[in-house]
């Protein structure tokens, strides 16, 4: 049985799969992909699928002869494969994982496989704990408005392999990656030609396992997949520390790099754009237009004279959404929030406004201590909390309640919350949901969550739910 001594993935590219034995493990639109990809180039080569029980069906419904599909997984069937593709939100960390790695199965995503394929391709790889969604859109935005075409993919929304066979390839790809998928890059062997860092702060510790890990796996995509240019965002703490021998570094954030002054961005002292009319809500999210700027400067263009085309740009949903008006309270959807940081930067952007913050969802054993003594000083005029880690926010807000005179409140679910933060506000203020926690148990994902609280406001779920500008353009 070929093993991890016998199979190194370095350098990996599709091909070097036939006669292996070879596995699937997740079956939502990256395992999909993988499929279909691994079908296009091997059509003979066996498979075995590791799915849920609910998505049988679906697969079988494929009619592949050569395709074994499983529902139960654990380490003795998984050490039975060279390779196992697996979808991102498995980790690799879980038990029956680890104890197949130790064994010689080697475990990668599909983002491997993609960055195998096409070894000359120009990337800008974009990840970062927020901001990573906005700041690969914007980019990608920017380059086409300057005539350069260029595909907008990754986890943002289009897996990289189903843009595996391009017949006109784009001249660049913007790509975002999670901390799920930066290891990938480096397994895949080959250099990104650009990757930039918007910041690192805790999350997805369930998935790592803690929160050192979390940072190392995220990091990977600069410490072991090596970029040839490493944008880094100098205003954090942990990125402007790194030591990157192997790449080019170039801050953003720091007067010497792009950077704001107030509204308006600077190149070095030179000012070159005020991004008052540019719809980004928040300053956090301003600051990912300098990490663009740097990005494309990188790339050998002239980033200045693409500047101003931000202010075309159109936000992603469920980041700092607005969704508009009902008898006289402001809807604002960011269900993409899922980390207490995120909330609290997401409450700056009202700051000035009556706001009822709706917080709270799976718990995944991020400390709300820090959230909870912010509130001491800049409290919204109420917080109701709900979710799994409802209780163990509401414990924290307690005792600051009271002295930073905000209602706190909570809620057994999402619908009880909007109804509550209804009453709360009365006929003016903003109802923002910017849970700090995922939603997973509740909602299939943040895209679910932030469509049901559109309909409980009286907003059309689907008309805000749609990507601008995926694919390639």
């Amino acid at each position: 049985m070929p093993g991890i001594e016998r199979f190194d993935i370095a350098s990996l590219y599709i091909a070097r799969l036939d006669g292996r034995r070879v596995a699937l493990w997740g079956w939502g639109r990256e395992g999909r992909a993988a499929h279909r990809a691994l079908r296009r180039r091997l059509p003979g080569l066996p498979l075995t699928l590791f799915c849920a029980p609910g998505e049988v069906d679906d697969a079988r419904a494929l009619g592949d002869a050569l395709l074994t599909i499983e529902t139960d997984v654990d380490a003795e069937r998984l050490s039975a494969f060279a390779l196992v593709i697996k979808s991102p939100g498995i980790s690799p960390y879980a038990p029956e994982a680890s104890a197949a790695a130790e064994r010689g199965t080697r475990f990668i995503g599909g983002t491997a496989l993609w960055f195998g394929e096409h070894p000359q391709a120009r990337t800008i790889c974009v990840t970062g704990t927020k901001g990573k969604s906005t700041t690969t859109a914007l980019l990608a935005h920017l380059l086409r408005a300057g005539g350069h075409r260029t595909a907008l993919c990754g986890n943002i929304g289009l897996p990289l392999l189903e843009l595996l066979d391009v017949n006109d390839p784009p001249e660049f790809w913007a790509i975002e990656l999670s901390s799920y998928q930066t290891r990938d890059v480096a397994a895949s062997g080959v250099r990104p030609g650009i990757a930039v860092a918007t910041n690192v702060f805790p999350e997805h510790l369930d998935w790592h396992g803690s929160e050192a890990r979390y940072v190392e796996d995220k990091l990977a995509l600069f410490t072991a997949a090596k970029p040839r240019i490493a944008i880094l965002n100098g205003a954090d703490r942990t990125l402007a520390a790194l030591n990157l021998p192997d790449s080019e570094v170039r801050l953003y954030g720091v007067d010497a790099g792009w950077h704001l002054r107030g509204d308006v961005v600077h190149r070095g002292e030179r000012a070159v754009f005020d991004t008052r009319d540019v719809p980004l809500p928040g300053r956090h999210n301003r600051g990912n237009l300098c990490a663009v700027l740097a990005a494309i400067e990188a790339l050998g263009l002239d980033a200045e004279a693409l500047a101003h085309h931000a202010a075309t740009f159109q936000p992603l949903p469920h980041r700092l959404q607005t969704l508009g008006v009902r008898d006289g309270i402001v809807w604002v959807n960011d269900s993409i929030s899922t980390t207490p940081h995120a909330t609290l930067a997401a409450l700056d952007c009202f700051r000035s406004r009556r706001v009822a913050l709706l917080a709270g969802g799976h718990d995944r054993g991020i400390d709300w201590s820090d959230f909870a003594e912010a509130m001491r000083l800049h409290a919204p005029a109420a917080i109701v909390t709900l979710g799994q880690n409802g209780p163990k926010i509401q414990a924290r807000l307690a005792p600051v309640a009271a002295d930073a005179g905000f209602a706190l409140a909570e809620a057994a679910d999402l619908v009880e919350a909007v109804a509550r933060a209804r009453a709360l506000l009365g006929c003016e203020g903003v109802v923002l949901l910017s849970p700090g926690a995922p939603s997973f148990g509740a909602y299939r994902d943040y895209t679910e969550r932030g469509r049901h609280f559109a309909r409980l406001a009286g907003f059309d779920p689907e008309a805000i739910a749609a990507i601008p500008g995926l694919g390639i353009g």
